[in-house]
């Protein structure tokens, strides 16, 4: 069976860039996404001329009945789910006291309850396999907290606790659990910033620069790797020396 990297969210952005990286370590790799399949076929295409192999998938990674449903019909018994890349994720900002219940309720539902899903249907999978590698995408915001992102930030936090509670509970299987938190990448994201905002951030950082893609890319392709074997439970900024 072959061996399977699957990413949320992986059709544009971080996500785009992770999985280019992971078809160049050899794994074919699934990637799912919820609007513009465009792109997501722009990936696999880009992944299939360079001699890789991918699938996109169109999935609401917040469904308990379709992601369950994804993975009895495209994972289980069918390959060999090695990796899992929890990367999906949306903002609806707003300072708190105005913040919608609806606003509140999307983000923490895609942003933390979707990984948590996903996470539970692969640690399945990879427990009768012995073998696998979880990497959460999270965020500096989840770290430091970010004025009119309270849901985002939480739902980001949310996400490093379930990557300790999950390292802790699937560690014995030779299953390893990290996330990943990048500061200001360049994204269609953190374009949509006001120049003068995105300015007053870039001074901020120590490297006075937003970071890329492919640089947050590169050390999932590292995580996912044999050598991360013995990292479990971390979090690890790729931020540019920012903390808020």
């Amino acid at each position: 069976m072959e061996n399977v990297a699957l990413v949320t969210g992986g059709s544009r952005g971080i996500g785009r860039a992770i999985s280019l990286e992971l078809a160049k370590k050899g794994f074919c790799v699934y990637l799912t996404y919820v609007s513009k399949p465009e792109l997501a076929q722009e990936v696999v295409q880009e992944i299939e001329d360079k001699g890789g192999k991918a699938k996109s998938f169109c999935l609401d990674s917040s469904s308990w009945e379709d992601v369950a449903s994804f993975f009895k019909t495209e994972i289980k018994d069918k390959v060999c789910l090695k990796v899992l890349v929890n990367n999906a994720g949306i903002t609806q900002d707003g300072l708190l006291v105005r913040l919608k219940p609806e606003q509140w309720k999307k983000v923490i539902d895609v942003n933390l309850t979707g990984a948590f899903i996903f996470l539970q249907q692969a640690a399945k999978v990879m427990i009768k396999e012995r073998y696998g590698r979880i990497i959460n995408i999270t965020s500096v915001v989840g770290q430091s907290g970010n004025a009119g992102q309270a849901n985002y930030a939480a739902a980001k936090a949310g996400l490093i606790g379930l990557t300790k509670s999950a390292a802790l509970e699937l560690g014995a299987r030779n299953i390893t659990v990290n996330a990943i938190a990048p500061g200001f990448i360049q994204t269609d994201m953190t374009e949509k910033l006001p120049e003068e905002v995105k300015q007053a951030y870039v001074q901020k950082i120590p490297l006075k620069r937003f970071g890329l893609s492919e640089e947050v890319a590169g050390l999932v392709g590292f995580l996912a790797s044999e050598q991360a074997g013995y990292i479990t439970g971390q979090v690890i900024g790729v931020n540019g020396g920012l903390y808020l």
